[in-house]
């Protein structure tokens, strides 16, 4: 059993800084990938970025390259997804997942999800 918990998020204006950061825990090993979605209202989820845990080999959606950054922390089992140049599309809820076998951009390649945290940007 993996279990994932999102903390940070919240309301920030266009064009701020804000993180959030997901905690795993149970049986996640070191050679999982873990990756940020996203949803907003009417929307269907969609990628945000992935991490190599063993690596540290990163992938981007193009909407967010250069503006987000994901890393991870081994020795606090703990993913970290920096946003800058907040836009008012980035809003949504933000939401942590594990794999076992992909870094890619498809939610049903990915087994266990956390709860989730609000990032609202307003303009």
């Amino acid at each position: 059993q993996v279990q994932l918990v999102e903390s940070g998020g919240g309301l920030v204006q266009t064009g701020g800084s804000l993180s959030v950061s997901c905690a795993a825990s149970g049986r996640i090993y070191s050679t999982y990938y873990r990756a940020w979605f996203r949803q907003a209202p009417g929307k269907e989820r969609e990628f945000v970025a992935a991490i190599s845990w063993n690596s540290g080999r990163t992938n981007y959606a193009d909407s967010v390259k250069g503006r987000f950054t994901i890393s991870r922390d081994g020795a606090r089992n703990t993913m970290t997804l920096q946003m800058n140049s907040l836009q008012t599309d980035d809003t949504g809820v933000y939401y942590c997942a594990a794999s076992i076998t992909t870094m890619g951009p498809l939610v049903d390649e990915y087994k266990w999800w956390g709860q989730g945290t609000q990032v609202t940007v307003s303009s």
